[in-house]
């Protein structure tokens, strides 16, 4: 591997992140020069000297083994938090270093987990910078899942190809440069719309902004401390904002696909047929259960409070627009299974995505078929896509991955004398990139009060979970490809 070739890229997405930087400038120089208009500067002169100087020296190559590949893609989601912590530290306020790490990580991994408690009490540059963060996480999400993972070639790396199935095949034939283009053009225009809808709402137009960049990147922060219960009022708010939650929640190369070539059909994909059935499911059993329980008065509240939280755990959003974590304990553990399970791969969502799930439960009824007839052959499909037993096997060892690793986390949290639901909670909030937790880290808590090395620990979780665990762990190993 050639260290080199690894830094040159590591520097451009330095020069991505410092653009940012210098945007949010721009903001605290039109706010009258606010309080994090240096540290802002000052962060973007290092970020974009530290992020050229590889690019001066060391020649391109088109030419990238795998190994390299990897690397980039660790090291620039490393880097980016790694620098994305100098306009914190530098402005100061809440922001001792494990807390400007813990936001940094939680904003590139588009986690939303916050350790702050006056969020309102930021400059209205830094919290842009705060909510940039999650865009350009969000964004770097589906590129490098369309672009650098299928590269690898690997078998549990083709997820976002199962989920567009026989209608990406027929109609999303492009080739790379084209794909980033159509997800460039998606990503952009949701978060246009979703901007222009919550302004006309009646949201403020720079929160409509920051709630545009954390909606659409399924990432959770907000610029006010109640959140999205801030807006409780405002129903069109809570209803464009689920809207845009689910939306970003399915393929992007799907949409674009069902957009541009209008007779396309969405619902080809057995992929979104399992995810609006999973979301429907939910929302009526947990209104219902809200209403009979009598934790909200009436039935319009339970069904509005129920999809939000729903939509919002389905793809790993965090948002919250009530206290979920008051509510009864088997509506907590419905929003724990939809945080555990995410959306759909090749969108902006964490968790072990719904694409392993209906391949895992298309293995156990080929399993139960081949109990009751042993000489059959028993195929494996998605649409019309095969699963070999390699890819079969290989979802079926992550997501026990998966979850050793949530249990691990759980663990090592109990330790540090926090109670058994707020370490699986946040444990799996984690990892599945969600942020709101259960117990007594909850939807409308922060992480303020968590011991330092806990707030270490889920920074950790949430970069596993970003890089699909396997992208982490496999740079540990790198000398040993072949």
């Amino acid at each position: 591997m050639r260290p080199s070739i690894v830094l040159r890229y590591v520097g451009f997405i330095l020069l991505v992140n410092a653009a940012f930087m210098l945007l949010s400038t721009g903001i605290a120089f039109i706010n009258s020069m606010d309080s994090a208009f240096y540290p802002l500067l000052l962060s973007f002169f290092i970020t974009v000297t530290v992020g050229i100087f590889p690019l001066i020296f060391i020649p391109s190559d088109s030419h990238i083994s795998i190994r390299e590949m990897y690397s980039i893609v660790v090291f620039s989601w490393c880097a980016c938090c790694l620098f994305g912590i100098l306009p914190y530290i530098l402005w100061g306020g809440e922001f001792t270093f494990t807390n400007a790490w813990f936001e940094s990580v939680s904003g590139y991994t588009t986690t939303g987990a916050t350790v702050l408690q006056n969020i309102e009490g930021l400059p209205k540059s830094l919290l842009f910078f705060r909510s940039s963060t999650h865009w350009m996480g969000g964004i770097g999400v589906v590129l490098f899942a369309m672009l650098i993972a299928p590269s690898i070639r690997l078998n549990k790396m083709r997820l976002s190809k199962l989920e567009m199935s026989s209608l990406a095949q027929d109609n999303f034939k492009y080739k790379t440069q084209e794909t980033v283009r159509i997800i460039l053009i998606v990503y952009i225009v949701f978060t246009i719309v979703c901007f222009l809808l919550l302004w006309l709402a009646g949201m403020d137009g720079f929160d409509s902004v920051n709630h545009a960049f954390s909606t659409v990147a399924t990432g959770g922060f907000s610029t006010k401390n109640m959140g999205i219960a801030e807006y409780g009022a405002n129903v069109w708010i809570q209803l464009i904002i689920i809207f845009f939650m689910f939306i970003s929640g399915i393929h992007f190369g799907l949409i674009y696909s069902a957009i541009v070539k209008r007779s396309a059909n969405i619902f080809r994909s057995p992929i979104v047929r399992y995810y609006f059935f999973a979301v429907v499911v939910g929302i009526v059993i947990i209104t219902f259960y809200l209403y009979l329980s009598k934790t909200y008065s009436n039935f319009g509240e339970s069904l509005l409070h129920g999809a939000f939280q729903i939509v919002s755990s389905a793809t790993t959003t965090g948002y919250a627009s009530a206290n979920s974590a008051a509510w009864p304990p088997f509506v907590i553990l419905v929003l724990l299974f939809f945080m555990l399970q995410g959306a759909s791969a090749g969108s902006t969502v964490g968790g072990m995505k719904i694409d392993r799930f209906v391949i895992f439960f298309k293995s156990i009824k080929a399993q139960v078929r081949k109990q009751q007839h042993p000489n059959a052959i028993v195929p494996i499909k998605v649409g019309s896509t095969s699963i070999d037993d390699d890819m079969a096997y290989s979802v079926a060892l992550f997501m026990l991955f998966y979850l050793l690793i949530i249990f691990a986390g759980t663990l090592l949290l109990a330790v540090m004398g926090i109670d058994a639901m707020s370490s699986f909670s946040i444990s799996l909030a984690s990892l599945s990139n969600v942020g709101q937790g259960f117990g007594f880290f909850g939807s409308l808590d922060n992480y303020k009060l968590l011991p330092i090395v806990g707030k270490l620990l889920l920074t950790v979780l949430m970069i596993i979970g970003r890089l699909e665990i396997y992208g982490l762990i496999l740079i540990f190993f790198v000398r040993s490809w072949k």
